[in-house]
């Protein structure tokens, strides 16, 4: 992964691809240290935003390790994997359908799943709006998404601590751990995310109803939700 300047188009999609298959080792011992176990409860809340039926069939989308899908399954719900890096699922430790496959144009027939979860990776696809059309066609009518990723504080205090922690303590720890170049992308990487009205409209202008956002843990976090109508 480049770290001069962020790519763009197809070169971003192989930079991505490439990036997590090197961390993928230890991505997950890295994750646990960086977020001193917050993400746990991220996924928990985020889980809980889709108010499953029982037994639904669940995408996970940029699945990475199976985070979420394991998280599923001890719910009982069916889970679905799917990530552009073959490295990472392949460390997930886990028995479940993983697809290796573009978010941008999904291996799943339409309307065939009740809901759909995505955790930290918008800001590594090429394209939004894509993505929002294809969680449209695949989610069947009635069903719900939520899209979780990274935000900063809005209280000064807190979003000067954030900033320490994301733009120097987590470089320093990717580097000491697994991959200099991948953890210093890592927090520029933020600056692909669109300001929040602007993907709450993307959702509405891709077919999504009810589009919401919400700052989770102190406002690091960021949660999107909405309905497939």
């Amino acid at each position: 992964m480049p770290t001069d300047r962020l790519p763009e188009g197809d070169e971003k999609r192989a930079a991505v691809r490439d990036m997590f298959d090197t961390i993928a080792p230890r991505y997950d011992l890295v994750n646990r240290l960086m977020t001193f176990r917050l993400d746990v409860g991220i996924r928990r809340r985020t889980l809980d935003s889709l108010a499953l039926a029982p037994r639904s069939t669940v995408l996970d989308l940029a699945c990475g390790t199976g985070d979420f899908v394991k998280a599923l399954q001890r719910q009982g719900h069916r889970a679905i994997g799917i990530d552009l890096s073959y490295g990472m699922m392949a460390n997930a430790g886990v028995s479940a359908p993983f697809v290796q496959g573009d978010l941008l144009a999904l291996p799943i027939a339409t309307g065939s799943v009740d809901a759909a979860v995505c955790g930290y990776a918008l800001r590594n696809l090429v394209s939004l709006p894509p993505f929002f059309g294809e969680l449209v066609r695949v989610v069947r009518p009635g069903g719900r998404i939520a899209l979780v990723d990274v935000s900063a504080p809005e209280q000064r205090l807190l979003r000067f601590g954030y900033d320490v922690h994301f733009n120097k303590v987590v470089p320093l720890i990717g580097g000491l751990l697994s991959d200099r170049a991948a953890y210093a992308y890592l927090p520029r990487s933020v600056s692909y995310l669109p300001p929040p009205d602007e993907m709450l409209q993307m959702m509405r202008d891709a077919g999504l109803s009810n589009p919401n956002r919400r700052q989770l843990t102190l406002g690091i976090a960021q949660l999107l939700t909405a309905d497939r109508p």
